[in-house]
């Protein structure tokens, strides 16, 4: 007896409680057809950003039975360029969502049996990992890391984390989904009076004429990084198009790579390799060779595109003098000590294609040192961390 008093006295200070925190959150857009619209967005959204996430992270790390496309020449810049922008747009649709839902966090009793706790604690895990997974998303773009962890390990884990989390949250939701778009269908097609709609209508589309404002504007603000066409209302993002040493954004420079003085020693020679012949080249005698040029982007990671001119020797070229065969592939290194790209493999569509160049010149001018004077490879539809600056070897793989 005493049990059940107290039990009631609880649940009524419980759902008191909750009425008196929710009451001033009530408004006619917090209602589950707007978090269905909301969701829809946002869902699209993270998916976009989950596929061509997983495309850069298995170009940089990639799998012993995979092979990439070479063309077009800007695919990477497409693909990681829409990633990017994409994770932006998603900020103003998460923080709608949430503004959306917030009211059910106050919801009395917070559990209503082990299925509904279940849900909920998935529901905590794709709020918790989609915050972290966007801002430290965001955060990358300006190379700026407060944390101790990884960020590429951990952004890539994440990903799986709130794909997972977002496919079993609309499976537990489907009936909701299914029963507000049909709701829908029913209002456009005037099977559902308007009047009893009107207000939560009216809130709903106003709320997602601003939440639609407020993506479109990050996106013009920010895209023209990795975009030409919007390259003028880049007034955000933190690179600009066309501004660095000879037109071209720098990621790391020499003295942070610590190849000064390797780069700059009269004495440097690029080494070409296959099996027991070897040949070793100084720039001098690379320039000799004959020369192609070409107009590839650098498209880095961070989601910014600078198209440029370069021009050097073919990759295939370096690799017959030391009588390659065609179905060979390459491993290129830098004069780093040390660092995960230090090195970068090219499979043989990449080794052998007549666009993949050792770089000597960059738009009509010897490469800045911060460029990767003495040589760099320079190759299409790949990331620009894999794009090797102060080469010193060559050799088949």
């Amino acid at each position: 007896m005493r049990l059940d008093r107290l039990r009631d006295t609880v649940d009524a200070r419980g759902r008191a409680a909750s009425d008196r925190a929710a009451a001033p959150l009530q408004h006619p857009a917090r209602s589950p057809r707007t978090a269905v619209v909301v969701g829809r967005l946002l869902g699209t959204a993270f998916v976009v950003c989950f596929v061509t996430g997983l495309y850069s992270h298995f170009l940089q790390d990639p799998l012993p039975w995979m092979r990439f496309p070479t063309w077009p020449s800007n695919l990477y810049q497409l693909t990681q360029g829409i990633h990017v922008t994409t994770g932006i747009a998603s900020v103003p649709l998460l923080l709608a969502k949430l503004w959306t839902v917030y009211p059910r966090l106050l919801q009395w009793p917070p559990v209503r049996g082990l299925v509904h706790a279940v849900e909920r604690g998935l529901v905590g895990v794709l709020v918790a990992a989609a915050l972290v997974e966007v801002a430290t998303g965001l955060l990358n773009t300006y190379q700026w890391y407060p944390w101790h962890f990884p960020f590429r390990g951990t952004h890539y884990a994440l990903a799986w984390v709130v794909v997972g989390a977002l496919a079993i949250h609309v499976a537990a939701q489907l009936p909701t989904i299914v029963r507000h778009r049909r709701r829908e269908r029913a209002v456009s097609g005037g099977q559902v009076s308007a009047g009893s709609t009107t207000a939560e209508t009216t809130t709903r589309r106003g709320l997602l004429v601003a939440v639609g404002a407020g993506v479109a504007a990050v996106v013009l603000l920010t895209a023209g990084q990795s975009f030409r066409v919007l390259r003028r209302t880049n007034l955000f993002a933190p690179r600009v198009q066309g501004l660095g040493p000879q037109g071209l954004p720098v990621n790391k420079t020499a003295a942070a790579a610590r190849v000064h003085d390797a780069a700059t020693d009269p004495a440097w020679t690029l080494t070409v390799v296959h099996g027991a012949r070897s040949v070793a080249l100084t720039r001098a005698e690379l320039a000799a060779l004959p020369q192609t040029e070409v107009e590839l982007p650098i498209a880095c990671v961070e989601g910014w595109t600078t198209f440029a001119r370069w021009r050097g020797v073919r990759v295939a070229d370096l690799l017959a003098l030391v009588d390659a065969p065609s179905g060979t592939g390459a491993r290129v290194t830098s004069l780093e000590p040390s660092g995960p790209y230090r090195t970068s493999d090219l499979e043989p569509a990449f080794a052998h294609h007549p666009r993949t160049l050792v770089a000597l010149e960059l738009g009509g001018e010897p490469l800045d040192l911060d460029h990767g004077y003495p040589a760099r490879l320079i190759a299409p539809a790949r990331p620009g961390v894999l794009q090797t600056k102060w080469l010193t070897r060559v050799e088949t793989t």
